[in-house]
């Protein structure tokens, strides 16, 4: 077999030297089938690879060129290779370093390093320049806002500083509910009040909805009192009784009623008109979901510049308090996780900051992990001891019971993070629910919970190929974090490392938020002119190919802006249409994966199965949005589709009906407040 395996190696050897790499990779495979052993065939396929643009494929390769032979110099030039050539640029140099180590004088590593080391410094150079263009000099605020499940946040840049704005009750977060009364609407610490006894018109959590189809939404439904129906195209509908009429609402117009009271907020405490902001996401939100937040952002009337990720933004805090270290030495290189844990979205980001850049490396999360979880989870505990304890359920059935049981177990969660115990106290009827609750109780319950979080941090870290040695600063965020035993996993994981809690969990998001704000107003100071973002995308996005086979086209973890070029053929013989469907996930099975909108491409070249050219075009923009383009090389016909009528979305017409219902509910709720207040005096 090993005399086969080197006559298949030379055969390749000689298609790769005269420029044919498909036959070269089909050579070099036969050589593994016949000896999967020998790290020699791996290297040269993955060569092959990165000139086709392969690029998993090729690290993959390489991987496994090191794994068989670690002293094998060359097998780190192929893995820095493929990287650099994905544009993975940190990780290239790592691959290279690392070779280095094994052969200190081998040119090709010290080659490749400088070559990945000056395309880093243009890459940062390339993205500054596209910040600068995309920076418009305003004669307005451009305010920052943390749209929470549970909380919202809404922070501006004043006079050299982020500034985090009090609502009218005087908090500097207010709580993401509306509700429908009978004297109006209310929005924020009013709506919440009243939700015991006003069950299904008081909407919450609308966060973990959005963007969403109704199939995806079961559990989250389970746990909401409202009703939701499923709308035209699978969309969740909200229901409530508005004036005694039944009356539905996209998730992007209860959405936007949060906006707006960010808005009014921002509006008194600055006492000008505001029409601009950054809206900050889950990193690991999805297109739809990115897209229809922007929606709700139009409908409350604001003119959305950016969508961030919350984790970045709370990295941008961080990081402008960190320039300088404890003995006042200039920190030139730091890799930062941001451990981001709410009320309803849990994210974890691997950064890389140096000199005032901000460079995404990695990012994980789940969209249905948060502080909310906690208390269901703690919520169920408590019903199924008071039902032993009283030999009855009480709850079963009854929205307004199950309401106050929440929000005692929220209460009582809250004060477990300061004490070891606390009592859930509420009244069911006439029955006085009185029931004691241990820290270790409520750790014990929410353990599976809490264990989640740590498989998106390993997650980050194997994606950004970074041991948790490597990691400078852990940096909490979010309200979730200051439960103890999720500091405690914490710790546990990274061996006992300090946590960095210098930044406000609850105002971090808004803090970074204000301050991309500030530098899309053109503010130039000395804290904003040495900043700059550097995101990535957090799914893989690609097209379906036969069998229902997920091709991907931008891997996850790509820095943006970018923009990727694959190339596809047809199926069969003489076809001249194609239809291009479009997913992101990580499943190699389109079925897995979220399917973001499809288009098709006619006219293209009559000819066998397989020998149309088709390139295929990703472009991801500043926002995190796509556009996709397909192209035929020989006819030169061309389509194209921005997404922007995906599934669910709202048209333009729709946006603009629903901003004028919002302007009339924003007046009647004006009208409603000057009664309440004329009532309220002698």
């Amino acid at each position: 077999m090993k005399q086969q395996a080197a006559k298949f190696k030379a055969a390749g050897n000689n298609a790769f030297s005269a420029g044919r790499y498909y036959a070269a990779t089909a050579e070099f495979t036969k050589a593994i089938e016949c000896d999967p052993y020998d790290h020699i065939f791996y290297s040269n396929r993955s060569a092959c690879y990165a000139n086709l643009d392969q690029h998993s494929k090729a690290c993959a390769d390489a991987r496994r060129c090191i794994e068989l032979r670690p002293d094998f110099a060359k097998g780190y030039s192929r893995l820095g290779f493929a990287l650099f050539k994905a544009g993975f640029l940190h990780d290239a140099m790592n691959a290279y370093e690392r070779g280095l180590t094994v052969d200190p004088k081998n040119n090709n590593l010290i080659e490749g390093l400088g070559e990945a080391k000056l395309a880093q410094k243009a890459k940062i150079e390339a993205a500054k320049l596209s910040a600068q263009m995309d920076n418009v000099t305003l004669d307005e605020h451009v305010i920052g806002i943390d749209l929470g499940t549970t909380y919202s946040c809404v922070s501006v840049w004043r006079n050299g500083e982020a500034h985090v704005l009090t609502n009218a009750e005087g908090d500097r977060t207010t709580p993401s509910w509306v509700a429908f009364t009978e004297q109006g609407r209310l929005v924020g610490d009013a709506a919440k009040r009243q939700a015991a006894i006003n069950p299904k018109n008081t909407l919450f959590n609308i966060k973990r909805i959005i963007g969403r189809q109704y199939s995806e939404c079961a559990h989250e439904l389970e746990l909401m009192p409202f009703d939701v129906k499923e709308g035209e195209g699978g969309k969740p509908i909200v229901c409530v009784d508005v004036n005694g009429e039944k009356k539905d609402f996209a998730p992007e117009q209860i959405s936007a009623m949060v906006l707006q009271k960010m808005k009014a907020t921002a509006e008194a405490q600055l006492g000008v008109p505001i029409t601009k902001a950054v809206v900050t996401v889950p990193a690991y939100f999805n297109d739809a979901q990115r897209r229809q937040t922007k929606d709700a952002g139009a409908i409350a009337g604001l003119d959305v510049l950016r969508i961030i990720n919350e984790p970045t933004a709370a990295a941008l805090a961080y990081g402008l308090d960190r320039r300088e270290g404890e003995n006042g030495e200039v920190i030139k290189n730091q890799c930062i996780l941001v451990f981001d844990l709410g009320g309803g979205t849990f994210d974890v980001s691997l950064l890389n900051l140096q000199d005032g850049v901000f460079e995404v490396l990695s990012t994980a999360g789940d969209t249905h992990l948060g502080g909310e979880d906690f208390d269901t989870s703690l919520a169920a505990f408590a019903q199924k001891e008071i039902e032993k304890e009283r030999g009855a359920d009480i709850f079963t059935g009854d929205e307004k019971a199950l309401r106050k049981l929440r929000t005692a177990c929220e209460k009582a969660k809250r004060e477990l993070s300061v004490a070891n115990h606390a009592n859930i106290e509420c009244f069911i009827g006439e029955i006085e629910i009185n029931m004691k609750i241990t820290r270790e109780q409520f750790e014990k319950v929410c353990e599976p919970t809490f264990q989640r979080c740590l498989d998106s941090v390993k997650r980050v870290l194997s994606d950004a190929g970074k041991k948790k040695e490597e990691v400078d600063e852990i940096v909490l965020v979010g309200g979730s974090t200051r439960v103890p035993r999720v500091q405690g996993i914490l710790t546990e994981y990274f061996d006992g490392k300090t946590l960095n809690k210098s930044v406000h969990p609850d105002e971090a998001v808004a803090y970074g938020a204000a301050v991309q704000g500030a530098i899309l107003a053109g503010v130039r100071d000395k804290q904003t002119s040495r900043v700059l973002l550097m995101d990535v995308v957090p799914l893989s996005l690609g097209v379906e190919c036969e069998g229902r086979q997920f091709a991907k086209v931008v891997q996850r973890n790509t820095a943006i802006p970018c923009k990727k070029k694959s190339e596809f053929t047809t199926v069969y013989d003489n076809q001249d249409e194609i239809d291009v469907r479009i997913f992101e996930g990580e499943r190699s099975n389109t079925d897995g994966n979220h399917l973001l909108g499809e288009f098709q491409i006619s006219g293209i070249e009559r000819a066998s199965a397989g020998e149309p050219k088709i390139d295929v075009t990703f472009e991801v923009n500043t926002n995190g949005l796509l556009t996709v383009t397909a192209k035929d090389r020989v006819t030169g016909v061309e389509a194209n589709v921005s997404l922007q009528h995906d599934r669910g979305r709202l048209t333009a017409e729709e946006i603009e009906r629903m901003c004028a219902e919002a302007e009339a509910m924003a007046e009647e709720d004006e009208r409603l407040a000057r009664m309440r207040e004329y009532e309220g005096t002698d």
